[in-house]
């Protein structure tokens, strides 16, 4: 087994050396060793769960067949490259659809052909509040950074979480744009009380590093749990709902399956899912509500290739 010194961990999990030397003294790492006053730790160690603060570690689901979307998953990509045609009705389909109705489920008032208008044309819609021409444009541009972010194949980071949130919010709002919240909010509706603002910075920590132990299920499922999960610590004033339906595509495109759009008449559906996963940590219902969604648009992929 190979080891190495605590300054080798220090860059790796992103904590001070003074910490890792506790949590060796305490036993927290498995398989270190203390040769004179110098501490060894197997290269290969997993840094452990900060116990000092409440770990989200019991989230369940019941058995999910994915069986149906993997095979449709398997028709699309033997069918990759897609003709240009293809792509441009794909993309153009999903940029006025996702941003209209992301954005109606938060109460813009921008019909979807208003929404299509001012995404394609860039005109105003006389009566229609500058807000809610500005939440248009700034989602087609978050969605735009999410398809970069896959087509550059790196790690999600809280950065990128927090440029999505820049896009959404900028114009709008820049005070906030980007930045955690300074202050503690209430989801309307919900039964679920977000943490503490100041506690934001570690519980968004916490759940990138969740992310990552995610990587053992299904992409659907990592998707749902980083959805979720998000929204649960609520880490901004405004705008959770379309970053976090926006975490949700970047997982799924990522992964080769079709992005979904939450349709805002399901939004009755789509928020007694999410306050099930808040107040029981039972993903189930929401994990079938996007397995659903994601059968759908794959067999509009489907039609279009006529498979």
């Amino acid at each position: 087994m190979k080891y190495e010194k605590i300054s080798y961990f220090v860059s790796k999990w992103g904590i001070t050396e003074r910490r890792i030397r506790v949590l060796c003294t305490e036993g927290r790492i498995e398989g270190a060793v203390k040769v004179g006053k110098t501490w060894l730790i197997p290269k290969d160690a997993s840094k452990p769960r900060d116990k000092r603060y409440k770990n989200i570690n019991d989230l369940f689901f019941d058995d999910i067949n994915t069986d149906a979307i993997d095979n449709k998953k398997a028709i699309i990509d033997e069918s990759r490259p897609f003709s240009q045609t293809m792509i441009r009705q794909l993309n153009d389909k999903l940029l006025v659809e996702w941003t209209y109705h992301s954005n109606a489920i938060e109460g813009n008032t921008l019909t979807m052909s208003e929404t299509k208008v001012v995404l394609e044309n860039g005109i105003t819609i006389k009566g229609k509040p500058l807000k809610d021409h500005l939440e248009a444009i700034n989602h087609k541009e978050a969605i735009e950074y999410v398809e970069e972010l896959v087509k550059k194949d790196t790690k999600l980071t809280e950065y990128d979480i927090k440029s999505i949130h820049y896009l959404i919010l900028k114009e709008i709002d820049n005070l906030n744009a980007g930045k955690y919240r300074a202050q503690n909010v209430l989801i309307s509706g919900s039964k679920h009380i977000p943490p503490s603002y100041i506690n934001v910075p570690l519980e968004m920590q916490m759940l990138m590093e969740q992310y990552e132990d995610w990587a053992v299920y299904h992409p659907l499922i990592r998707a749902c749990l980083l959805h979720g999960e998000f929204v649960k610590i609520h880490p901004f004033v405004d705008g959770n709902g379309r970053t976090a339906r926006l975490l949700l595509n970047f997982e799924l495109i990522k992964n080769g399956y079709p992005p979904v759009i939450i349709k805002n008449e399901d939004r009755a559906d789509y928020y007694d899912a999410l306050e099930m996963a808040s107040t029981t940590k039972n993903y189930t219902l929401f994990i079938n509500l996007v397995l659903n969604l994601v059968n759908e648009a794959a067999d509009s992929y489907l039609l279009l290739l006529g498979k």
